[in-house]
């Protein structure tokens, strides 16, 4: 447990203050006008669904290779895939640029308001910028959480996020930008983010730079392994996404459309605020997860999996506990509007149930991710959500006359279903076979890798296997040795990339 709350804690202080900068942003954009306010709003919308939740799965992909390369003492193809995902993202942002370049025609064409999307449009071309930042940022964040290094990640955040206000003053009101400057300072606070982590990277002594190798050819060889990755890590974060935002759009079609989609705003807020804690949680157990099976440990992978949603089930707890608290106290934070507020505080309780249900799951997807399955969690989100949760919550909303409520009940089934089905899964898993999967997909691929790896061999792995375990690392690093490796995969270590440690 203490392996994965070092990890986890200052991941969740990294989700919070992200949170809050986002916080801050509507703040701004409502501090702007209603028309404003709409139309940022709108963007924002329309961005998530088709660019940052597309870099964010994409990066995703890096995280099972990363977590098990660590483990395995393949530094140096931490590296290579932090170069690969790098470019990777920077190829997808083109096509995401386009279609922000063009929101305007897109967003009359589905029939906005055009003053609406004439706001919408000026925000989402303000934001390009932004796409360029995240291709770094988010492949950064991961490459050093693979080693176990998050404090680092959590200053570099609470830093830029700490200037984001000033960024947002001087822009908004000093310069009067409008809603452009709402995005630039967006994109200026992720840019401040990824300069504080490539100053880490790069210059700050200690054992992640005997991980750093230079960018090389091979970062343009190679990527049919990353991609078999990140697509279905990308398709399971956007299928999971894009259907809270199909239920704004549900929510346009109730009877009392103004209301529910201001409720869902609300509701969504609050969703995002708890998910927080389990995200961090399923980042945390996916690195050590891939740690643990690129170190030959199969047990070790099996416990951490184990701790990890047996936690989860305690947070779906205390998120159930928390909404059901505050129910008739939440929505007042967000407007005094009482329709809006009966709406809101009724579907809060089951919002608090859904998270028994989605933490767990959102746990289990991340030791999926952890040992490079993410198709299966793709198949998973799918089928729970598009299968499952969106006829329920047709059905409950507009069928049998529930309405909004009936909207929630249909998100309840997906995390129920979800949670059930990943259950089954991670019951069924042959961590063994894990390793030996693990071990093929660590396997250094190019000629120049493997030479820098023969040049630095032995240089910095005590440092390296002190982030691995945690605190008394230099005593545990003989678990890396042969003679000390689970005794459960030596039956089966005819793989020899097992054994090249």
């Amino acid at each position: 447990m203490g392996a994965i709350g070092k990890i986890c804690f200052p991941t969740a202080v990294t989700g919070l203050v992200l949170y809050s900068r986002a916080m801050i942003s509507m703040l701004f954009l409502g501090y702007l006008g209603e028309l404003q306010l709409a139309g940022g709003s709108l963007s924002i919308g329309f961005t998530n669904i088709t660019g940052y939740s597309v870099l964010s799965g994409l990066a995703m992909g890096m995280e099972p290779i990363c977590g098990q390369a660590f483990g395995a003492r393949r530094r140096h193809l931490l590296s290579l895939t932090l170069h690969r995902t790098i470019l990777l993202l920077l190829v997808a942002s083109l096509p995401i640029s386009f279609l922000w370049l063009n929101i305007r025609r897109i967003l009359l064409w589905l029939n906005q308001d055009d003053s609406i999307s004439t706001v919408a449009a000026t925000f989402a071309t303000a934001a390009i910028p932004d796409l360029l930042f995240l291709s770094f940022l988010h492949p950064l964040r991961i490459y050093l959480r693979s080693q176990n290094l998050t404090l680092p990640v959590a200053a570099c955040s609470a830093a830029s996020v700490a200037v984001h206000i000033p960024l947002n003053y001087f822009l908004v009101i000093r310069l009067r930008m409008g809603v452009a400057g709402v995005a630039f300072a967006m994109a200026w606070t992720n840019l401040n983010t990824v300069i504080c982590l490539l100053f880490f990277v790069l210059f700050v002594p200690g054992p992640h730079r005997a991980v750093w190798v230079r960018p090389g050819p091979d970062a343009f060889r190679g990527w049919a392994g990353l991609l078999r990755l990140s697509l279905p890590s990308c398709a399971s974060v956007c299928l999971e996404w894009w259907w809270y935002e199909l239920m704004i759009l549900l929510c346009g079609l109730l009877s009392r459309p103004q209301a529910a989609v201001a409720s869902m705003g609300i509701l969504i807020q609050t969703t995002s605020l708890v998910y927080v804690f389990p995200s961090s949680l399923s980042l945390a157990v996916s690195t050590r997860v891939g740690n643990e099976l690129g170190a030959g440990r199969p047990r070790n992978a099996r416990i951490a999996a184990s701790v990890a949603i047996s936690s989860a089930f305690v947070l779906g707890i205390a998120a159930m506990a928390f909404t059901s608290a505050v129910r008739n106290r939440w929505g007042k934070m967000f407007t005094r509007d009482r329709e809006i507020l009966e709406l809101t505080a009724a579907a809060l309780p089951i919002a608090g149930l859904c998270e028994l249900g989605n933490c767990p799951q959102t746990t289990g997807c991340g030791v999926l991710r952890g040992s490079a399955r993410p198709t299966t969690g793709a198949n998973i989100n799918f089928g729970s959500f598009y299968l499952v949760g969106t006829p329920v919550a047709v059905l409950m909303g507009f069928v049998v006359g529930f309405g909004f409520i009936g909207l929630w009940v249909g998100l309840l089934a997906a995390q129920a279903t979800c949670a059930v089905w990943m259950g089954w899964v991670l019951v069924r898993m042959d961590w063994v076979a894990e390793v030996a999967k693990a071990g093929e997909l660590t396997e250094l691929p190019t000629p120049s890798v493997q030479k820098t790896q023969e040049k630095n061999k032995g240089d910095g792995d005590d440092e390296m296997m002190e982030n691995i375990e945690g605190s008394g690392g230099a005593k545990r690093e003989a678990a890396l040795l042969i003679s000390d490796m689970d005794p459960l995969i030596i039956p089966q270590a005819g793989n020899r990339q097992l054994l090249q440690v």
